[in-house]
């Protein structure tokens, strides 16, 4: 496990730039035109066409999720002060995330909703507002703040997501870190979950998830704290943190920081004349980097007996599958040894994938239909079966418009 992500370490050490300037023309982050759903969205909150509930807290957030198509059984709870509003996490007060492909939203019981919006050019726009009560106007502010963490190691130095792991102290403080720099599903799971809350039948026993430290004597002292025990679940729409919506955040998370980062290597490396051998030979290297996390290489096998998935949000994720007339869909879960049936990512259909500059989108399917090729032998994809191979390609064919016709 430890030799799978020192490869997966270098392999995107040596894919990302050292760091990008947003302000720069060819990126333009804080005055390019937004199309995300939540930019969408904010226009009709703040004229009052579309209201949410103000009947509390909780009423208003389950509105919000319904209006961004959110599943409120996409709930994580984490007690680490991992977050703008630290001074309000606690395990006593946990933070909840709920997400789908494009959109993330945070909420703590008493403070104000935290929004990440995945834009197809620009990234990850980040916004924050209070809730609304009394029939007051909504005013949703776009945050400078969490770029802070946002635009730099953890995400390749361009707007994205960030997964912490640490060991928090008793009021939800680190005391020690993991995974520094790191996100995806080659995470190994011994690093996971630390500061987060975790439920569900998994049998994943090395992991950070329901703990908390002290320090005694110069030793860090773990110590077990049960979902639900120091707080009211009453507070938040579900009763779950569950396993499942966890490690597809993970997944998603992974894939989204490398798509928006490939993004702007992009933008940045192509100028208006073609580019050179040596730009050329860069972005293919980045295409197939990104092929590679596409086909899950490097996924840590699931624990012996899998994980069951909490069903609500089974039936949830599933609700949005695009299937062929056979049935296959690339969210077909598998959860016995991996996550997916046929180890491709739905993601790929996301608006930040198909907002990629076309010559890297064009690169990176011309790289994934070599790497489904059922006859070709490489070393790199040998974990995929030449018949999960075909399946993958069948089911992309006919779900993917705009696929290259050699495909």
């Amino acid at each position: 496990m430890i030799r799978r992500l020192l490869v997966f370490t270098a392999a995107f050490a040596a894919s990302a730039v050292a760091e990008y300037d947003l302000d720069d023309a060819r990126h333009d982050y804080w005055r390019r035109p937004l199309t995300d759903s939540f930019t969408k969205l904010k226009a009709e909150l703040e004229s009052g066409r579309t209201q949410l509930d103000g009947a509390g807290e909780k009423e208003c957030l389950l509105s919000l999720l319904k209006a961004l198509n959110i599943p409120a059984s996409s709930q994580m709870l984490i007690f680490s002060t991992t977050s703008l509003q630290l001074s309000l996490i606690s395990p006593r007060n946990p933070r909840a995330l709920y997400f789908n492909e494009d959109v993330y939203v945070g909420f703590i019981p008493g403070g104000k909703f935290e929004i990440v919006s995945l834009d197809p050019q620009a990234g990850g726009v980040f916004y924050i507002f209070p809730v609304p009560r009394n029939g007051e106007a909504v005013r949703i502010e776009r945050s400078t703040r969490c770029m802070n963490c946002h635009s730099r190691e953890d995400t390749g130095y361009v707007p994205g997501l960030v997964v912490k792991s640490v060991v928090p102290g008793p009021t939800g403080g680190s005391l020690q870190s993991f995974r520094q720099g790191l996100s995806g599903h080659s995470i190994p799971y011994s690093d996971r979950f630390g500061g987060w809350y975790l439920t569900g039948k998994h049998g994943i026993t090395e992991h950070w998830g329901n703990l908390i430290g002290r320090f005694q004597e110069g030793k860090l002292l773990k110590q077990p704290i049960e979902p639900g025990r120091y707080f009211d679940f009453g507070r938040y729409p579900v009763a779950t943190s569950d396993v499942l919506p966890q490690l597809i955040h993970e997944h998603q998370v992974g894939f989204a920081n490398r798509v928006i980062e490939a993004a702007y290597f992009t933008r940045q490396t192509v100028g208006a004349s073609a580019p050179t051998a040596e730009q050329t030979k860069a972005l293919d290297a980045k295409a197939k980097d990104l092929v590679r996390y596409l086909l899950f290489a490097d996924e840590p096998t699931l624990p012996t007996g899998g994980i069951d998935g909490d069903a609500a949000f089974k039936t949830d994720f599933l609700a949005n599958r695009r299937a062929i007339p056979a049935g296959a869909s690339l969210k077909d879960f598998d959860l016995k040894t991996r996550l997916f049936r046929y180890r491709c990512s739905y993601m790929i259909y996301s608006s930040v994938f198909q907002g990629l500059p076309e010559t890297m989108k064009q690169r990176v399917y011309r790289a994934l239909r070599e790497a489904l090729d059922p006859q070709r032998a490489d070393r790199q994809f040998a974990y995929l079966p030449a018949q999960e191979k075909q399946a993958i390609r069948t089911i992309l064919k006919g779900t993917l418009p705009g696929l290259p016709a050699a495909w």
